[in-house]
């Protein structure tokens, strides 16, 4: 989860898109097209506020909370703004009880998948974050470092004495009651008297209602199968689809007034959070010279070039295959690195059609407010898996998929 720029270097360098714009189709910027982006609303859907996920893995939990908090605006529940931290604390508990039972083989790291949001929300609830903030260790901001190295240590005990004894698990309580909190069994919460259970039943949110979707070869398109990436610890099952129906479903969301949950890779160096764009250039494509042509499953533009080039102004972009997903999935090159919250669809002046991303690294590591636009050609190349409410599906591949 991996960027800072000086904004008179910015504005010189690209026309700033204005990602906090309320107006649909309103001009971002001035008239001047010689140099920069300029981007058009096209889809503009509603989202709460960027948080900051700060020093920790937990991207997951922070792209569904805002996920989820976009589906309770769209349903007219209103604005809520629902604790990251408590469903991060009780999946800790789960993969503690799972990497016990791989005998000390699981997956004890910070990340995660949408998936797992949801089977905490349904197994344990939620609160609002006023309610739990998580920050119980005298931190301004979210730091899991140190409470990483006890989740590690305690974990080995039961493994190594083949019990889980009831002092163990008193004292997996007590670390994360240290870094996290204690737990309320109950609270009040605008004049109502809630349990994590009965909060999270009052917001009308059904889990069933929610699928994960890829693009990939290696198992037949419309059915299920296991992305064999390190954060599915639960093994689940995604549906998929050929890569031209992901993107139709995608849009077929955003036009339906659904927001979508996004995971992929963000280690290119033609995605940069500081500028505010993820692009796939052409010249890492397969009509670029032989040196370029590897670029795509190498990581971006050679280290020789000036990145500038790439993301100073629109260009042509790669035109992503099936074929090039797959390669960059099996080859490692496209890897898991980061869930964020997609919010819309924009155009620049070339009419390339971008996905408005909602990142949480906070409002002040790029100019734009914590938002980034991803090109198609990006998201093509570079998405792992989305997230979407089953009705946001076109019908026609809904019904191929058996949903």
């Amino acid at each position: 989860m991996k960027t800072r720029i000086l904004m008179a270097v910015i504005l010189s360098v690209i026309i700033a898109p204005s990602y906090a714009q309320k107006k649909k189709n309103q001009s971002p910027v001035s008239k001047t097209e010689q140099e920069g982006y300029i981007f058009t609303n096209i889809v503009d859907l509603k989202a709460t506020s960027v948080k900051n996920q700060s020093r920790t893995g937990t991207c997951w939990c922070f792209a569904t909370t805002s996920f989820i908090e976009s589906e309770l605006l769209r349903m007219g529940k209103g604005e809520y703004d629902l604790s990251e931290m408590y469903i991060i604390r009780e999946n800790y508990v789960d993969r503690l009880k799972d990497n016990y039972l791989r005998q000390g083989k699981g997956n004890l790291g910070p990340g995660s998948l949408s998936h797992d949001w949801m089977r905490v929300f349904t197994k344990y609830g939620v609160v609002p974050d006023e309610v739990y903030s998580g920050l119980n260790y005298g931190s301004p901001s979210h730091n899991h470092n140190e409470l990483q190295s006890f989740i590690d240590a305690v974990a080995a005990v039961p493994v190594e004495r083949k019990n889980e004894s009831p002092q163990y698990h008193k004292i997996v309580d007590a670390v994360l009651d240290a870094y996290l909190g204690k737990v309320p069994e109950s609270f009040t919460y605008k004049g109502s008297t809630y349990t994590p259970k009965s909060f999270a039943e009052s917001l009308g949110i059904v889990p069933e209602d929610y699928v994960e979707i890829t693009s990939v070869t290696h198992f037949p398109f419309y059915t299920e199968g296991i992305l064999e990436i390190p954060d599915n610890w639960t093994m689940a099952r995604f549906y998929n689809v050929p890569l031209d129906e992901l993107i139709e479903i995608m849009d077929y969301s955003f036009n339906n007034g659904y927001t979508v949950n996004w995971d992929g890779d963000v280690s290119e160096k033609w995605f940069s959070h500081q500028k505010g764009i993820a692009i796939v250039p052409e010249t890492s494509g397969p009509n670029a010279s032989p040196t370029d042509r590897t670029r795509l499953e190498k990581k971006g533009p050679s280290s020789s070039q000036d990145e500038t080039d790439y993301l100073s102004k629109p260009g042509p972009e790669v035109k992503i295959t099936q074929e090039m997903r797959q390669v960059g999935y099996e080859n490692f090159s496209t890897t898991d690195d980061h869930l964020m919250h997609l919010t819309g669809i924009v155009k620049d002046q070339n009419g390339t059609k971008y996905y408005k991303t909602k990142n949480s690294w906070g409002t002040d590591r790029n100019p734009f407010g914590g938002y980034l636009n991803m090109s198609e050609s990006y998201v093509r190349a570079k998405t792992l898996f989305i997230m979407v409410n089953k009705n946001a599906i076109p019908p026609a591949i809904k019904t191929k998929l058996g949903i």
